[in-house]
């Protein structure tokens, strides 16, 4: 049963980043872009911890974190650099 709700759950996520990367693709001003790609990051944490419990190992989760400090920390920078030009001073 939990085999069928971690597929579920991936298939879900899956189609966001889908629609997170058409938003990328398509977004009218780079704000909808940074927004999509702050998005696409927490579904790709939401696949690495799905994953983790699919398989039973911890590995992944530590991936995951890794992949949110990584995201938190381009989010900004990318957004200093529209409101700035510059990302370090």
């Amino acid at each position: 049963m939990i085999e069928a709700a971690i597929l579920f759950a991936a298939a879900c996520y899956g189609i966001a980043l889908l629609l997170d990367l058409w938003r990328i693709a398509q977004g009218p001003d780079a704000a909808d872009r940074i927004l999509a790609l702050d998005t696409m990051v927490i579904n790709v944490i939401a696949l690495l911890v799905l994953y983790g419990v699919w398989r039973g190992t911890a590995i992944y989760f530590e991936a995951a974190m890794l992949v949110a400090m990584v995201g938190f920390v381009s989010t900004v920078a990318y957004c200093r650099f529209l409101l700035r030009g510059d990302i370090i001073e």
